[in-house]
């Protein structure tokens, strides 16, 4: 017993500053896509053709769904004039899934400059007044790769400690204040996302993340999948990524209750 306790000293406090203190991300971290629209030859569509998830349109200007996104980078390395790149900004949540649209020459810091932060400015302050301080969770694995679920459970460990923030997961859905569903919604759990949602009680709130829980990802149109838990759900928070990093999660988190602006 006091070799663990003096372990314990000589480790040190070991859970992540943020939000005091920006996170610290790797150096091959892909954040919120750069798209150069003055860069774009005219006519070329190399990186709409190579993206595996078509997450990329070209109507007069280059448009890149993050909610589609699995950012696997093809569309940087399939341009011949290096128009799109990846910067570190990890903040990528929204409210909207129209706010998850990057276009060209859009210049915001992050998504949540206009998802999280200025639309629904409203529902955020209902949100935080009934889950400001105490935010239970459901976690729904709907079909998923266990990607996503693995960089959300991640979160209660003592790196991220996400219990210091009042948000916790529960077993039961009648425990909870809502659902975090991941993965592409197979038909096989159509029925039981279902169930759980309706054994949520309200007021209640629906967090989309990944992908595939959002559009379905690389498996959008397949009739077995139903495209995520857009068109089932209505959905209040939706974090991209393939998966998202734990601080991508985190931080959509604590602006949905009003932790952090």
């Amino acid at each position: 017993m006091l070799d663990i306790v003096l372990t314990r000293l000589r480790q040190g406090h070991r859970t992540g500053r943020y939000p005091r203190h920006p996170p610290q991300l790797p150096d091959r971290f892909r954040g919120l896509p750069r798209i150069d629209g003055a860069k774009c030859p005219a006519g070329c569509r190399a990186c709409a053709e190579t993206c595996p998830s078509e997450a990329i349109a070209i109507n007069g200007s280059i448009q890149l769904d993050l909610g589609r996104c699995v950012f696997c980078s093809d569309c940087q390395e399939a341009c011949p004039e290096g128009a799109i790149t990846w910067s570190a900004e990890y903040r990528l949540a929204a409210r909207r899934r129209e706010d998850l649209v990057v276009i060209a020459g859009d210049q915001r810091n992050c998504v949540t400059d206009s998802a999280i932060d200025s639309a629904g400015a409203a529902l955020r302050t209902r949100i935080a007044m009934l889950f400001g301080r105490s935010l239970k969770l459901r976690q729904v694995s709907a079909g998923g790769c266990n990607a996503c679920e693995a960089d959300t459970n991640v979160l209660g460990t003592i790196g991220f400690d996400l219990g210091r923030f009042g948000i916790q997961f529960v077993a039961s859905p009648r425990h909870a204040d809502g659902l975090l569903i991941t993965g592409p919604v197979t038909e096989n759990m159509r029925l039981a996302l279902e169930k759980t949602y309706e054994a949520v009680p309200a007021p209640k709130v629906v967090i989309a993340v990944g992908a595939c829980a959002i559009s379905g990802g690389l498996l959008a149109g397949n009739s077995e999948v139903h495209d995520g838990a857009t068109g089932l759900l209505p959905v209040d928070l939706y974090i991209p990524g393939c998966p998202p990093h734990p601080f991508t999660i985190l931080d959509g988190l604590l602006r949905l209750i009003g932790r952090i602006e």
